[in-house]
C-alpha cells in the first residue's frame, strides 16, 4: 500500500511539473518540442509491441499491449498532423 501511495504522489507531482513547464515555453518553441515528443511516442509504440508479445501476463498482457499500440499510434499520427498544420501556418502564401 505504501508503494501505491508513493506512485500516486509521484504521478501528481509529474502532472503539476508538466503543466508548469508547458506554460513557460514560448510559442516559437512549441513546434520543435512537438516533433521531439512525437519521436518519444514512437519509442512508446516499440515498448507496447514488446509488451504485447511478452508471455508473462498471458492474455492480459496481449490485450494491454494491443490497447497501448492503438493509443500510441493515435498519439504519433495526431502529433505529426498537428505539427504539420502548425508548420503550414508559418509558410508564406503565394
Amino acid at each position: 500500500m505504501d508503494q501505491f501511495i508513493t506512485h500516486i504522489v509521484i504521478f501528481t507531482l509529474a502532472i503539476f511539473l508538466g503543466v508548469e513547464l508547458i506554460q513557460k515555453v514560448p510559442s516559437t518553441l512549441h513546434t520543435p518540442l512537438m516533433s521531439g515528443s512525437n519521436a518519444i511516442s514512437g519509442i512508446t509504440l516499440v515498448g507496447a509491441l514488446i509488451c504485447s508479445f511478452n508471455s508473462t501476463f498471458a492474455n492480459f498482457g496481449v490485450v494491454l499491449g494491443f490497447l497501448a499500440i492503438i493509443f500510441a499510434t493515435i498519439n504519433v499520427v495526431g502529433g505529426y498532423v498537428v505539427t504539420n498544420r502548425m508548420l503550414r501556418m508559418f509558410k508564406s502564401k503565394k
